[in-house]
């Protein structure tokens, strides 16, 4: 007849019989402070120390006590029971654990082996289970008699089996288990942790074939119900992986702290994401007012001075480098503050003449060409030391003036072309009659004294101030191959032409008309359009006054042995206008006072014709 022994399930002391088994666990391990055998856990309950050792360490303990399959004909053995569970998770824990131990059952001589032969490793029958004092499932070894295995030596080879498997203390951390007492440093670590607990129980939760097993419900108790209670919000889900889920939200938005503890590490981690959104919304903000100092610098905003500052750097340096001589110094500072005063350019960067010149050069040799239409004359003005990097469309527009004032028609323009300052000026002053507010808002209605750089609108709104009629064309993409503007030079074929074929059946192959330049802008660089080549092949070329070409180097035209060298530099194919957008200021004759004023009313909002 087997004897079932109580075992007790912190010691591994066998008992009796159940009652002395109760009144050992009173007496050694309820009254006394709990510590687990297994770590350095102390100062709990019974039932947590136990509940500790069956999910911290099961699998510690099942590598110790793995069962081994015997057969019918060996009674007299010893055979593993497994004891019924009282606790979900425990058996939970248990089960997957103990899914693959065998059991072996005595037989009758007429029914043979009866191990279990399923898919399963469960058995078909097994022997009484017995229970112990909190219905942990244990392995409890029976025997016949003392003699084949005592008792003692069991119950001395697990203690010293155990004793082998003592792990060091677990140090102080910031996340508890809610179903151990595993304590982790990071709520990532605790996430799988607790992963494994759900998955051991969803693995083990229903009850396998011959072993009695109830499933109750964690939160009312009801039988044959399984429900998963959140450790952090005491909420139930119908199922492992809702509860998984469940929890990885409260561990990623932090909306409950983990087991009671407080939420510091949170808001600190918080904190400290703040500071550092702060330090990138503070360096970005630097990195924006930087790159604006840039770009005031290269637009001639920051306060660095203008045309007269500039003027008196540039000498002083030419005579700290032996450059200039200090009475040169005072006579050019002299005479520039008295053009500055007033108001008219002083003509050192001008060169006259040039229209003539280029006239009898197309006389002389214009055999590839089948037209040629020039503007009327006008003087070439270049970039000076006190405006070089930024004067183009000043002296662009000094250019444009020159023209005018040859022509009758604009007889009430100022006789006299004005400085580079004289027309910062004059800028404003159409600023202040209305015109273009947009524009005068970009500058802060304020140009003198400055090294701003000037568009097409400017030119359009000083112009407009003068009672001179303009229009502004847009050539806002490209309309050939390779990024070119084929349709530019058809439109200023079609400007200088229009004119010159009033009452003539067949125009000449050399054309002056009484037309003035073109403004021609584009990013970063203004030219002046004098005239237009029409080759033998159709093909059209543009030529251009640059404010960036010396005095000296225009000079060249003048002479027959080197006008050939400076019109090649004049000339501009369709091949060598590639920028993106192209915009011109053409002059068409004067307004009324009643156009000019409807005009500056309609330049609030300013808008150019488009081509195409």
């Amino acid at each position: 007849m087997l004897v079932i022994m109580p075992v007790c399930d912190i010691c591994c002391e066998e008992l009796l019989s159940e009652a002395e088994m109760r009144t050992h666990i009173l007496l050694i391990h309820t009254e006394n402070v709990m510590t687990c055998p297994f770590c350095s856990l102390s100062g709990i309950s019974y039932d947590e120390l136990n509940f500790h050792i069956n999910t911290a360490h099961i699998e510690k303990d099942c590598q110790d006590t793995s069962a081994t399959v015997v057969d019918s004909g060996q009674k007299s053995s010893n055979d593993w029971i497994a004891q019924s569970p009282n606790s979900t998770r425990t058996s939970n824990v248990n089960a997957k654990n103990m899914d693959k131990v065998s059991q072996a059952s005595p037989q009758s001589p007429s029914t043979g082996t009866s191990l279990s032969q399923g898919t399963s490793t469960n058995l078909k029958s097994s022997p009484p289970a017995a229970a112990t004092a909190n219905g942990a499932v244990k392995l409890v070894r029976t025997t016949q008699n003392s003699s084949n295995n005592p008792s003692k030596e069991r119950e001395d080879g697990r203690r010293k089996s155990k004793q082998k498997r003592l792990s060091s203390p677990i140090k102080e951390g910031c996340f508890a288990c809610p179903m151990c007492s595993l304590v982790c440093k990071d709520c990532f670590i605790l996430q799988e942790h607790v992963e494994l607990h759900l998955q051991d129980q969803a693995e083990g939760a229903g009850p396998e074939v011959g072993t009695s097993t109830e499933v109750s419900s964690t939160s009312s108790g009801r039988s044959g119900v399984m429900r998963y209670e959140c450790p952090m919000c005491s909420r139930s889900c119908s199922s492992s992986s809702s509860l998984q889920e469940h929890v990885e939200l409260h561990l990623e938005y932090g909306s409950a702290s983990v087991t009671g503890h407080s939420s510091e590490d949170l808001t600190l981690a918080r904190k400290l994401q703040e500071e550092e959104q702060q330090k990138w919304r503070e360096a970005a903000t630097r990195r924006e007012a930087e790159d604006f100092k840039k770009l005031q610098k290269q637009f001639g905003l920051d306060n660095s001075g203008g045309y007269r500052k500039q003027m008196e750097r540039n000498m002083e340096r030419a005579v700290s480098r032996g450059q200039m001589v200090p009475a040169e110094f005072h006579r050019k500072k002299a005479e520039m503050l008295e053009s500055l005063a007033s108001g008219v350019d002083d003509g050192r960067s001008k060169t006259s003449g040039l229209m003539g010149a280029l006239y009898r050069y197309y006389q002389r040799d214009a055999s590839d060409c089948a037209h040629v239409w020039l503007c009327a004359e006008t003087g070439h003005y270049s970039s000076s030391e006190g405006d070089k990097g930024w004067g183009c469309g000043y002296r662009n527009f000094q250019m444009l003036l020159s023209s005018l004032h040859r022509m009758e028609q604009y007889k009430l323009l100022p006789v006299s072309v004005p400085s580079i300052p004289r027309v910062q000026a004059l800028i404003e002053e159409a600023w202040g009659q209305g015109a273009d507010p947009q524009g005068a808002s970009h500058f802060n209605h304020r140009l003198q004294g400055t090294r701003a750089w000037i568009g097409a609108t400017e030119i359009y709104a000083v112009l407009t101030s003068l009672s001179v009629k303009a229009k502004i064309m847009d050539f806002h993409k490209p309309t050939g191959p390779g990024d070119t503007h084929p349709r530019l030079s058809e439109w200023v074929k079609q400007y200088f032409s229009h004119s010159a074929s009033r009452g003539a059946r067949l125009p000449p192959k050399i054309v002056q008309t009484t037309l003035p330049p073109i403004y021609l802008q584009h990013q970063g660089h203004s030219r002046s359009i004098v005239g237009v080549e029409q080759k033998v092949n159709g093909n059209l070329c543009l030529l251009l006054f640059d404010p960036g070409c010396a005095p000296k180097e225009m000079r060249k035209m003048l002479s027959q042995d080197t006008a050939a060298t400076v019109v090649r530099r004049v000339r501009k194919f369709p091949g060598s206008l590639k920028h993106r957008q192209y915009q011109v200021v053409a002059v068409e004759g004067l307004l009324t006072p009643e156009e000019k004023q409807s005009r500056i009313l309609n330049s609030r909002t300013l808008c150019a014709e488009k081509i195409p």
